[in-house]
C-alpha cells in the first residue's frame, strides 16, 4: 500500500514539472466551401495558435472528413473528393479538427457550409408533352402544364419557362406559357379546316442563374418539345357538290327508276361524318335513298296533272350529318333539284262544256244541246253550242281528229276536223234540206274525237241534241261555205283581214243584212263590221302565233226577218319575226392547254317558225376571233390553228374573250350574243435560251467572292411555273465558282458568276483557265447550256498550307526524349522558308466532352514542326485524355499578302490510359441497421461505392471483406466474426457498388456494432488495392416502441407512409416499422378497435429512443395533434421485455466491488493521516528515453537510473505511462534509498495534464513537463494537494486538461 501511495505522489510531481508548456487553441468555427470547387483546390484555412509559438501539426477527422485533405504543417485544407449538397444534411455538416504542438493535442468540431453552385440544369418531367386540343377550345384555356426541376438552391433552383420556337411559325400567336408555373394556354382560337392541324412547341426552362467556380453567374437551361394535335369538331354544315341540280324524266316512268344522284360532303374533314339525304315537304312522285342520295320514281307521274305550267317538279333535298354537331343539333343543308317531266302520249281527247264568257270554267261533258233554224244554210253552226275538245298531251301527242256519227250525221258537219291540244268545236249544217222542221223537230249527232297516234284508248264521244227552229225559208247566203284567211300575228288593231258579204234573194233584205262573228269568244281577237262584212283585228297583243296559230269563227248574216246565213272563217296567223334567239347559258367558260384543240358548243333557240326560227352562229371580230371558227348551224366552236400562250398579249393573262352571236333568218333578222371565255393554260413548251452562244471572263486570283461575269437567258413561257430559270455550273468549275440567279424581267434571268466565298483562286495551281459549262433550266427540267471561259490572272499571294495529319497516341507517364510526332506544311511558292509556331493548346479533361484550356503544357512544338514532350510536366490520363494543339506556319520569304497559313494546323493527341490509380471509395458514414424479428439472411444492410480514375478495363474492380469484428457495447469486448457478412459487387453507371449482405441471422439481443473493413481491387494488372472501414450498428430489441391507434389494421396500414413521415419529423430519427397488428382489445371484443404499430426510433449514430424518450418527444411536438386527430394515436408504450434470470456470479462481483471500495477508503484515510519523511522520486513518464546513468557512492552500483524513481532499471519501477491514474490508487513507497536518488530530485513540483479523445472509451493520459513555477491563481502549492482536491470534481468535456494538487503532501515530505 505504501508503494502505491509513493507512485501516485511521483506522478503528480512529474506532471507539475510539465505545466509550463501551454495548450494551443483553435479559432476556426465555421468554413464555407463552394460546391463545385475542383479537387486539390483550396477550401479553407484552419486558424490555430500556440501561446508558446510551438510548431503545430494539423489533422481532420470524422465521417465527412474524407471530402477534404489538410496540409499537416500549414493547416491549409483542399478538396479531396467531389463535394455535393445532399438532401440529408442540406450542405451543412461538421468535421473534427485536431491540432497538436507535440505535447498537447486539441480537438474541436467546426461547421462546414457547402454553398450551392449552379451546376445543374433544369430537368423536364414527363417530357415530351403530347396534347390533343379541340379546335373550338376557348382562348385563355389552360391546355397543359410543363414542369422542370432544378436541384440547385436559391435563384439557381428557380425555373422560368418560355416558348423558343413553334412549327408552324404561327403557333407562337396561338399559344403562351406562364414563365413561372409552366402553364401552357391557348391565346388565339384554332381551326382544323383553315389553320394547321398540328403544332410543335419548343419549350425552354431557364434557371435564375448562380455562381460557378471562377466563372461568375451562369444560367443553365434545357428544352423540351410539346406536340399539340388539333382535333376537328363537328361545327360546319355539309355541302352539296356540283350544284345546281337539274334533270329530266318522262311521265309514267316505272316506280324505282333512278332519276338523279345528289352528293354532299361533311366540311369537317377531320370527322367526315356520314351523310343522310331526305326530301322536304309532301312529295308523292319522287323519293331519295338516305344513304347514297339517289333520287328515284316513287309513284306514277302524270305530267298533265302537274300544277306547274312548265311541267317542272322542284324538290327540296336536305343533307343531314348522322351525328350531332358541337351545338347538339343535326348539321344539315338544303338544295333544290329541278326535274322536268317529259310528255308521252297517254291522254285521249275529251269534250268539255264551256261558258259563254272566257272566264267561265270548262267542265268535261258527254251530252250537249243546240238549236238551229230549219233549212239553215250549209255551214251554219248550230246555235247555243259551247263545246271544246281537249287533248292534254302536247305537240304531235296532242293531235286529234273530229268526226260525226249518229242518225243525223249526214245533215251536219263538224269543224275543225283536225285539231292540236284543244279547239272549239262547231257543228254546222251540211245538208240544208235535211234540216226540216216539218220532218224533224230535233236531230241527234255524235261527235267523235280520235287520237290518231294512239290505237288503244283513242276516242271520246259526245252526243249533241239539235233543236230545229221553224223559220222563213230564204236566208242570206255566202258565196263560200268556208273562207281560209291569213293575217300577220300582232297586226295593229283595226287591220282588215277580209270583207265577206252574203246575199239574200228576199228583196226586203237588200242592204239590210247585218253581220256578226260567232262564237262570241272570237270577238276578243277579231270582229266584223255589221254593215259591210269587213273583218278586222280587235286586239293585236292577243293574236300571237306562238300561242294560237289558227282561229276558227263563223260569219253570220242576218236579214230583217232574222233569217241568217253563215260561212266558216279559218283565220291563220302568219308568223312574223318577233322572237329574239335565246342562248341556253349566260356565258360559256372553258379551259384548254396551249397546243390542244378546243371544241365547245353554244346553243340558242328561237320560238318563231322557220325561217324566222332558223339560227346562224357567228363570232364578233376581236383580237383573237381569227383564231377560231364556229359552225353557223350547229354552234360548235373550234380553234382553227394551234393555240399559243406565248403569242397572246400579257395583259390578257392567257384569257381569250369572244362574243358569239346567234342571228335568226327573219326579216329583219334578230340576234343576240353571249360571251365565251377561253382560258389558255400555259404549258412548258419553250426551253430557256441563252442570249449569247458563249461568254469569256477573267478574274484575279486570291479574291474571295469576286464577281466574274453575268450570263443571260430567257424562257418564252408565260407563267412563272414554266419560265422561271435557275442557273447552275454543271462542269468545269471544280468547286471554284458559284452562280446565283436573279430576276431580270421582262428580259429573262441573269446568272451572276462569282468566285466561291470560301475559295481563293490560285494562279500557281495546275489549272488557271476554266471552261465552265453553265446550264439554264426551268422548273420543267428543260434546259440550255453555254460555255463560259474564265481566265485566272496571276497575283503573288500564296500562303503556306498544312498537310493533314492523323491523331497521335501517347501513353500517360511516358518519358521518351524523341519527337512524338511532326506537323508539316506546303507552300506552292517555290522559294519559301517555313517556320512553325504553337498557337494554343486545348485539353479534354475530367470526363468532359468538350475541349477547354490546359492547366499544364505537356507538349512543345519545335520551329521544325516536331512535337516534343515538356519535361516540366508528367502526362496524366486521369487529368486529361485528349490534347489538341493548334499551330501556325509562317513563310519568311513572302513578299505580298499574308505570310502565314490561312487555317491553323490541328494536331490531336490522344492520351492512352494505363492502370496507375487505385480504386477510391466515396465518402462513407456509419451505417445502422434495425434488425427486426422478420430479418432474413441475404438482406442488403449497407453499401459502399468506389470509383477508379482510370478508364476501360483499368477501372474495373471487385469488392471483398477483409475483416469483420463485432464490438459488444455491454461487455466492451471485440470479437472476429468474419463469416457473418459478405459483399456483392455490382456496377451502376460509372460507379461500382458493393452491397454488404448478412450470411446468417444477426443477434438482435446484443447491443453493439460491426467493424467492417471492405477492400476494392482492380481486375487488371497491376491489381491496385484500397480499403475503407465501416461501422454498422444494430439496435437492441428492447428499444422497440409500441404505438396504439384507435383505427383498424387496414386503416393504419393504408396511412402507414403518412404516419412514418409525421413520426420522422417529430423525432428527427429514422422510423423503422416492424409490424402492424391488432390490439388485444380488438381481439377480445368488437366494441373497441385498437391497432398496435411496433416501431424503432433510430438516431444517426446507431442509438435508439426508448419508449419514455419517444413519449416525451412526441408529446411536445406539433405532429402529436395531427397523429391523434387524423390517425387516432392513443398511447405510446414499450415492448414488454421478458424478465431475465438473475446470475449468481453478478452478486459475487458486486460484493467484490463493494469490498474494494471499502479498502480504497481505508487506504485514502491512511494516506492523509500518515505523513512520513520518505524522499523518493516518481518514475518518469518517458521512462528510459530520459534515463540518466549515474554512479552511486557507497554501494558501488552503476547503471541507468529511471528519473523520478529509486530504481536503476525498468523492472519494478512501476511506470505510469499510458495508465489511468486514480487518486485512490495505492502508492507504494520504497523504504530503500540511495544518495543518487536523493540528489536526482530535490524540491521539484509536478503537474499532470490529461487529454481525452472524444471518441475513445479508454482515455489515454499523456504526462508532459511544464515549468517549475506555478501560476499565481494556483490554490494549492503542492501537487498531491491539487490531485486530492480535483478528486470528485465532474469531468468537463470542454476543458479536457486537468491537474491534481494536494496541499497535504509537500516535496519536502517526499
Amino acid at each position: 500500500m505504501e508503494g502505491s501511495l509513493l507512485l501516485l505522489c511521483l506522478v503528480i510531481l512529474f506532471a507539475g514539472a510539465q505545466s509550463q508548456n501551454r495548450i494551443p487553441s483553435i479559432s476556426t468555427t465555421l468554413a464555407e466551401v463552394v460546391e463545385d470547387t475542383p479537387i486539390n483546390e483550396f477550401a479553407f484555412q484552419i486558424e490555430a495558435s500556440d501561446p508558446d509559438s510551438d510548431p503545430l501539426t494539423y489533422k481532420i477527422e470524422g465521417t465527412k472528413s474524407s471530402y477534404f485533405n489538410v496540409d499537416p504543417n500549414t493547416g491549409r485544407v483542399t478538396v479531396q473528393n467531389p463535394l455535393e449538397r445532399d438532401d440529408e444534411d442540406k450542405g451543412l455538416f461538421t468535421i473534427g479538427v485536431v491540432v497538436s504542438d507535440g505535447v498537447y493535442t486539441v480537438r474541436k468540431e467546426i461547421h462546414i457550409v457547402i454553398t450551392d453552385a449552379n451546376d445543374n440544369r433544369p430537368i423536364f418531367e414527363n417530357a415530351p408533352y403530347n396534347e390533343n386540343v379541340k379546335e373550338n377550345t376557348a382562348s385563355d384555356t389552360l391546355l397543359f402544364q410543363v414542369s422542370a426541376k432544378d436541384v440547385d438552391a436559391g435563384l439557381a433552383g428557380v425555373v422560368k419557362y418560355s416558348i423558343d420556337e413553334a412549327s408552324p411559325n404561327d403557333g407562337l400567336t396561338h399559344f403562351s406559357i406562364n414563365e413561372y408555373n409552366g402553364e401552357v394556354k391557348l391565346i388565339k382560337t384554332l381551326s382544323f379546316t383553315s389553320l394547321s392541324t398540328f403544332y410543335r412547341l419548343k419549350i425552354k426552362a431557364t434557371d435564375g442563374g448562380g455562381p460557378v467556380y471562377n466563372e461568375g453567374t451562369v444560367y443553365q437551361s434545357n428544352t423540351a418539345f410539346a406536340f399539340i394535335t388539333v382535333v376537328d369538331i363537328p361545327d360546319l354544315d355539309p355541302q352539296f357538290l356540283s350544284t345546281p341540280y337539274a334533270t329530266t324524266v318522262n311521265e309514267h316512268s316505272p316506280v324505282g327508276q333512278p332519276v338523279f344522284k345528289v352528293q354532299a360532303i361533311d366540311q369537317d374533314t377531320g370527322i367526315n361524318d356520314a351523310i343522310t339525304y331526305s326530301i322536304e315537304g309532301t312529295n308523292d312522285l319522287f323519293e331519295i335513298t338516305a344513304s347514297d342520295g339517289i333520287i328515284s320514281v316513287k309513284g306514277d307521274i302524270d305530267r298533265e296533272a302537274l300544277m306547274d305550267i312548265n311541267f317542272v317538279v322542284v324538290l327540296e333535298v336536305t343533307a343531314t350529318e348522322e351525328n350531332p354537331s358541337v351545338l347538339g343539333t343535326q348539321a344539315h343543308t338544303t338544295t333544290e333539284v329541278r326535274i322536268t317531266i317529259g310528255d308521252i302520249n297517254d291522254n285521249k281527247p275529251k269534250f268539255y262544256s264551256c261558258g259563254v264568257n272566257p272566264t267561265d270554267p270548262c267542265v268535261e261533258a258527254s251530252s250537249f244541246t243546240a238549236n238551229i233554224f230549219e233549212h239553215s244554210s250549209m255551214g251554219v253552226p248550230v246555235d247555243g253550242l259551247n263545246i271544246k275538245a281537249k287533248d292534254l298531251d302536247q305537240g304531235d301527242n296532242g293531235r286529234f281528229k273530229l268526226s260525226l256519227a249518229g242518225p243525223d250525221k249526214d245533215a251536219f258537219s263538224v269543224s275543225p276536223q283536225i285539231a292540236y291540244s284543244e279547239s272549239l268545236v262547231q257543228i254546222m249544217v251540211k245538208n240544208s234540206q235535211a234540216v226540216d222542221y216539218e220532218t224533224k223537230t230535233s236531230m241527234v249527232v255524235q261527235i267523235i274525237a280520235e287520237d290518231l297516234s294512239n290505237t288503244v284508248d283513242c276516242c271520246s264521244t259526245a252526243t249533241v241534241t239539235i233543236q230545229i227552229t221553224d223559220i222563213n225559208d230564204n236566208s242570206p247566203t255566202f258565196p263560200k261555205e268556208t273562207y281560209d284567211l291569213e293575217v300577220d300575228e300582232h297586226s295593229p288593231n283595226g287591220t282588215a283581214v277580209d270583207t265577206i258579204t252574203a246575199t239574200d234573194p228576199d228583196t226586203m233584205d237588200e242592204d239590210s243584212i247585218r253581220y256578226r262573228l260567232l262564237p262570241d269568244s272570237i270577238l276578243k281577237y277579231f270582229d266584223v263590221d255589221a254593215k259591210t262584212g269587213r273583218i278586222f283585228v280587235t286586239n293585236s297583243k292577243l293574236i300571237d302565233r306562238e300561242v294560237i296559230s289558227l282561229h276558227s269563227a263563223t260569219l253570220q248574216a242576218r236579214d230583217q226577218a232574222n233569217n241568217t246565213g253563215t260561212t266558216v272563217l279559218q283565220i291563220t296567223l302568219t308568223d312574223i319575226n318577233d322572237q329574239t334567239p335565246q342562248f341556253n347559258r349566260e356565258s360559256y367558260i372553258d379551259f384548254v392547254k396551249e397546243g390542244s384543240n378546243l371544241r365547245i358548243q353554244v346553243q340558242a333557240t328561237d320560238r318563231d317558225e322557220p325561217p324566222n326560227s332558223e339560227i346562224e352562229y357567228g363570232i364578233v371580230t376581236s383580237d383573237y376571233s381569227a383564231n377560231f371558227t364556229i359552225d353557223p348551224t350547229t354552234g360548235w366552236l373550234e380553234n382553227n390553228g394551234p393555240l399559243d400562250r406565248e403569242a397572246m398579249q400579257d395583259e390578257d393573262n392567257g384569257q381569250v374573250k369572244l362574243n358569239v352571236t346567234a342571228t335568226d333568218k327573219g326579216s329583219p333578222p334578230l340576234s343576240t350574243w353571249v360571251p365565251v371565255v377561253i382560258n389558255v393554260e400555259d404549258i412548258n413548251d419553250n426551253k430557256p435560251k441563252f442570249r449569247k452562244t458563249s461568254y469569256k471572263f477573267s478574274v484575279e486570283e486570291g479574291k474571295k467572292a469576286e464577281f466574274v461575269g453575268s450570263v443571260q437567258a430567257v424562257d418564252l413561257d408565260k407563267t412563272i411555273d414554266h419560265n422561271r430559270i435557275s442557273f447552275s455550273i454543271v462542269s468545269g468549275s471544280f468547286g471554284q465558282f458559284i452562280i446565283r440567279t436573279f430576276n431580270d424581267q421582262p428580259d429573262g434571268y441573269i446568272g451572276n458568276i462569282t468566285v466561291d466565298p470560301d475559295i481563293e483562286l490560285d494562279y500557281e495551281s495546275s489549272v488557271n483557265t476554266f471552261s465552265l459549262k453553265v446550264e439554264a433550266m426551268d422548273l420543267g427540267s428543260m434546259k440550255d447550256t453555254v460555255t463560259v471561259e474564265v481566265t485566272v490572272l496571276d497575283v503573288n499571294d500564296e500562303r503556306p498550307q498544312f498537310k493533314p495529319i492523323g491523331p497521335l497516341l501517347v501513353k500517360e507517364n511516358t518519358t521518351i526524349t524523341e519527337a512524338v510526332g511532326k506537323i508539316e506544311a506546303v507552300d506552292l511558292d517555290k522559294n519559301h522558308s517555313l517556320v512553325y509556331q504553337l498557337v494554343s493548346s486545348r485539353c479534354r479533361c475530367n470526363g468532359s466532352l468538350d475541349l477547354g484550356p490546359c492547366s499544364e503544357d505537356w507538349f512543345n512544338l519545335e520551329p521544325t514542326g516536331e512535337i516534343m514532350l515538356n519535361k516540366d510536366f508528367v502526362i496524366d490520363y486521369e487529368m486529361c485524355d485528349q490534347v489538341e494543339l493548334k499551330a501556325q506556319v509562317v513563310d519568311e520569304f513572302t513578299q505580298k499578302g499574308e505570310n502565314n497559313s490561312a487555317t491553323p494546323g490541328i494536331i490531336v493527341i490522344n492520351i492512352e490510359d494505363i492502370n496507375d490509380n487505385a480504386p477510391a471509395f466515396d465518402t462513407t458514414e456509419s451505417f445502422y441497421v434495425v434488425v427486426s424479428e422478420s430479418a432474413s439472411v441475404g438482406s442488403v444492410i449497407a453499401s459502399v461505392t468506389a470509383t477508379d480514375r482510370d478508364s476501360g478495363k483499368n477501372r474495373q474492380m471487385t469488392f471483398s471483406i477483409t475483416t469483420v469484428q463485432f464490438w459488444d457495447a455491454v461487455n466492451n469486448k471485440t470479437t472476429n466474426v468474419d463469416r457473418v457478412l459478405r459483399v456483392v459487387t455490382t456496377q451502376e453507371d460509372d460507379k461500382y457498388v458493393g452491397n454488404i449482405q448478412n450470411n446468417e441471422v444477426l443477434n438482435i439481443d446484443v447491443k453493439g456494432k460491426y467493424l467492417v473493413t471492405v477492400g476494392a481491387t482492380n481486375t487488371e494488372e497491376p491489381k491496385l488495392f484500397s480499403e475503407t472501414k465501416l461501422e454498422i450498428f444494430t439496435v437492441d430489441r428492447s428499444l422497440k416502441v409500441e404505438l396504439l391507434f384507435s383505427r383498424t389494421v387496414e386503416e393504419v396500414k393504408a396511412a402507414q407512409s403518412q404516419i412514418v413521415l409525421l413520426l420522422t419529423a417529430a423525432t428527427q430519427t429514422k422510423v423503422e416499422v416492424v409490424k402492424v397488428r391488432a390490439g388485444k382489445d380488438s381481439l377480445e371484443t368488437r366494441a373497441t378497435v385498437n391497432t398496435v404499430m411496433e416501431v424503432y426510433f433510430v438516431n444517426a449514430n446507431g442509438t435508439a429512443l426508448d419508449s419514455a424518450s419517444a413519449e416525451t418527444i412526441l408529446s411536445n411536438s406539433d405532429e402529436r395533434f395531427k397523429l391523434q386527430i387524423e390517425y387516432g394515436l392513443k398511447n405510446i408504450g414499450g415492448t414488454v421485455v421478458t424478465e431475465k434470470k438473475v446470475d449468481p456470479v453478478l452478486f459475487v462481483l458486486l460484493g467484490l466491488v463493494a469490498g474494494l471500495i471499502i479498502v480504497l477508503a481505508v487506504m485514502t484515510t491512511s494516506l492523509v493521516c500518515t505523513r512520513r519523511s520518505y524522499r523518493t522520486k516518481l518514475k518518469a513518464a518517458k521512462a528510459m528515453n530520459s534515463a540518466a546513468k549515474v554512479v552511486t557512492g557507497g554501494d558501488g552500483k552503476s547503471g541507468p537510473v529511471v528519473p523520478g524513481t529509486n530504481k536503476y532499471t525498468m523492472e519494478g519501477a512501476n511506470p505510469v505511462l499510458n495508465l489511468n491514474i486514480d487518486t485512490a490508487t495505492d502508492l507504494g513507497f520504497d523504504e530503500e534509498g540511495s544518495n543518487a536518488d536523493r540528489v536526482s530530485l530535490n524540491s521539484l513540483d509536478y503537474n499532470m495534464d490529461m487529454v481525452m479523445s472524444d471518441k475513445d472509451t479508454m482515455p489515454m493520459m499523456m504526462i508532459q513537463e511544464e515549468d517549475e513555477e506555478w501560476g499565481a491563481d494556483n490554490a494549492y502549492s503542492e501537487p498531491l494537494g491539487e490531485a486530492l482536491a480535483q478528486r470528485g470534481r465532474k469531468k468537463d468535456n470542454d476543458s479536457p486538461s486537468f491537474s491534481f494538487a494536494s496541499p497535504s503532501l509537500s516535496t519536502t515530505d517526499l
